[in-house]
């Protein structure tokens, strides 16, 4: 693990300002003064920051179901309730990866990993983020095209992936974009208003049978499902085929 990687896993701050700390001088391993960015801590090494020593958690990754009314946010200037307040206190090092907005339910995932984080947000990795949709009036499927080509949101172009209806008021959408509240603003452009949202899915983590306000750790299948999605996002040919979208068995940034 990189020391700036390795400074952020202890929580010291965000790689970027840690990397501030390496370039002054004011990290120390094994008493010696450490400048070189490349630098790997071993397991044993005392990696100290203005005299103090730091201990790195080992990477953690967990799933939270979060209900509406909840903020993705460590703190609320007015007060309201985070997802930080659903998770134990040996969690509050974790930071969320992306957001949800305050009345968009589903899968979020927190994590002490910068580089699954970086993995999971970074356009270029066009991630998969599936989402059910319920609409305050039946859905009509000729309107499909315009989300699909796509429709200009704060200057940029807001696509949806894919879409399927499931019932008449009810549909399933992927994106692979993360414009403020995307998807209630997509729809509302054409004349519809989304009354429930829940976001089911990212890359191959399923939300599942999870129960709202719980959490768990992710299993080492869905860690390293991931990694393999990242990879196949990255090898995926411009105009490639697009996979069908894939029922979930249940019905069950911000967007």
């Amino acid at each position: 693990m990189r020391l700036n990687r390795f400074l952020a896993a202890a929580g010291v701050g965000s790689r970027r300002y840690c990397d501030e700390l390496i370039a002054a001088g004011r990290v120390r391993i094994n008493g010696q003064v450490c400048t070189n960015f490349s630098a790997h801590p071993a397991t044993r090494d005392h990696v100290k920051v203005d005299g103090k020593l730091v201990h790195a958690d080992p990477p953690f990754t967990i799933m939270l179901h979060k209900p509406a009314g909840f903020v993705s946010t460590r703190k609320d200037v007015h007060a309201r309730d985070t997802i930080f307040n659903l998770l134990p206190q040996k969690l509050s090092r974790l930071f969320n990866v992306g957001r949800l907005d305050a009345q968009t339910e589903g899968l979020i995932l927190l994590t002490n990993d910068g580089a699954v984080a970086q993995r999971l947000t970074h356009p270029r990795h066009k991630i998969d983020k599936e989402y059910e949709v319920t609409l305050d009036r039946p859905w009509d499927q000729a309107l499909a095209p315009k989300l699909l080509k796509g429709i200009f949101l704060d200057g940029k172009r807001a696509r949806i992936e894919r879409l399927h209806s499931i019932k008449p008021k009810h549909l399933r959408v992927i994106l692979r974009q993360g414009i403020n509240r995307q998807i209630r603003r997509m729809f509302h452009e054409i004349g519809y208003e989304v009354k429930r949202l829940v976001r089911i899915r990212i890359a191959n983590i399923h939300l599942s049978d999870l129960p709202r306000g719980h959490w768990r750790a992710l299993t080492k299948r869905e860690r390293e499902s991931v990694e393999a999605a990242v990879s196949a996002a990255n090898r995926e040919p411009l105009g490639a085929a697009r996979p069908p979208l894939q029922r979930q068995r249940n019905e069950t940034q911000r967007l």
